[in-house]
């Protein structure tokens, strides 16, 4: 079966940072639903169009094209005693962003005596990625899937 909209597509992935540098890969293949359903970056999503089972892929990323570009507005300083007595470095908590108003995810960068400073920003944000994967399997979507707009882990849909 080839790649088109409203299959499932299941891929081995790798993801390097632009001098080569291994991010991340996967242990296990992921999932994602094709055809504009957000699952994936756009641009992995359009290189993947008409695939088959074992071929493969590679996309540079631009910031613009994966997780933004860095934003210094994201980083703010807080008062320590917003947090709890165990806090360290590299900690993450959900806040509200103060211009949007939405719920950001920040990262704990640093921490002084009675200050600790957290970044909104996703930590590859600003970054040019390359995202190499093999297709492994695909499969149509099951209506359901279809329906919610993501592929249903084995045995069904487990949250909502």
């Amino acid at each position: 079966m080839q790649v088109t909209k409203d299959m499932v597509v299941t891929l081995t992935y790798e993801l390097l940072d632009s001098d080569g540098q291994l991010i991340e890969s996967s242990d296990t293949p992921i999932e994602y639903l094709h055809g504009g359903y957000d699952g994936i970056f756009p641009l992995v999503e359009q290189a993947l169009a008409g695939k088959m089972v074992g071929e493969q892929c590679r996309v540079r990323l631009e910031p613009e094209d994966a997780f933004g570009d860095y934003d210094a507005e994201l980083v703010r300083l807080e008062p320590r005693d917003k947090f709890p007595g165990n806090i360290e470095v590299g900690m993450r908590f959900e806040g509200r962003g103060e211009e949007s108003g939405t719920m950001v995810i920040y990262t704990v960068t640093d921490i002084a005596e009675d200050k600790v400073v957290v970044d909104g920003n996703h930590p590859l944000a600003g970054q040019t990625l390359h995202f190499a994967c093999t297709v492994t399997a695909v499969r149509a979507a099951t209506t359901e899937e279809l329906t919610h707009g993501h592929v249903h882990g084995e045995g069904g849909h487990q949250h909502h």
